[in-house]
């Protein structure tokens, strides 16, 4: 495969979709998200993408703490407009992951399986956190994501700018990817457990 070999030591996010296995789409409807997914999906591999896939992740682990999830049995609110930021890149993310959809999504079959409307945002910032609601028992959750603790290399900042001004050569170019996809590999591999990045509260 075309990618980093430590896509494929990310953790894996197991879901059971009804509809899926009602049209044959999926053994059993199950669907094991990997990292890579995301990365097709985004067109690209940051500590955004890669954040958003660890929040769901740990989302769908308290909902469904004998999982697997149930994916289009999830609602999602994101904590900010659609245009404000990095939301949308993340919620694109948690659409594969849940089957949330905003009102551009599937609006269901004699009133099931209906994923329109499941991802909602606010109209101006909330706070940090996404909420994550069951719909079949309404449990809730708030996760928040901090990759403050994971350090950038301090000469990303010299290397992006040569690369925008088109005046990087190989080395930078190279210097700088290498960079960029190791913070992703900590972010993934090391830190994808550790409750100072990604927080979990459960909502009354």
């Amino acid at each position: 495969m075309n990618f980093p070999d430590f896509y494929e030591q990310a953790p894996v996010i197991p879901t059971h979709d009804p509809f899926a296995a009602m049209l044959g789409a999926a053994r059993d409807g199950r669907f094991d998200y990997h990292y890579v997914d995301a990365v097709r999906l985004a067109g690209h591999s940051c500590p955004t993408v890669a954040g958003a896939f660890l929040i769901g992740r740990a989302a769908l682990s308290a909902l469904y703490p004998d999982g697997p999830a149930e994916r289009g049995n999830i609602a999602v609110h994101m904590p900010a407009p659609e245009n404000e930021g990095v939301t949308g890149v993340m919620a694109q993310v948690l659409t594969l992951l849940t089957g949330a959809a905003a009102d551009n999504g599937f609006q269901g079959m004699r009133g099931r399986y209906r994923r329109k409307g499941l991802l909602s945002f606010a109209n101006q910032r909330e706070g940090e956190a996404i909420i994550f609601k069951r719909l079949d028992n309404e449990a809730s959750v708030a996760v928040t994501l901090d990759v403050s603790l994971i350090p950038a290399d301090p000469a990303q900042g010299e290397r992006l700018m040569a690369i925008l001004q088109d005046c990087a050569d190989v080395a930078q170019q190279t210097a700088f990817a290498n960079a960029w996809q190791e913070r992703v590999r900590l972010l993934l591999l090391e830190f994808a457990d550790d409750p100072r990045v990604i927080r979990v509260t459960p909502v009354n």
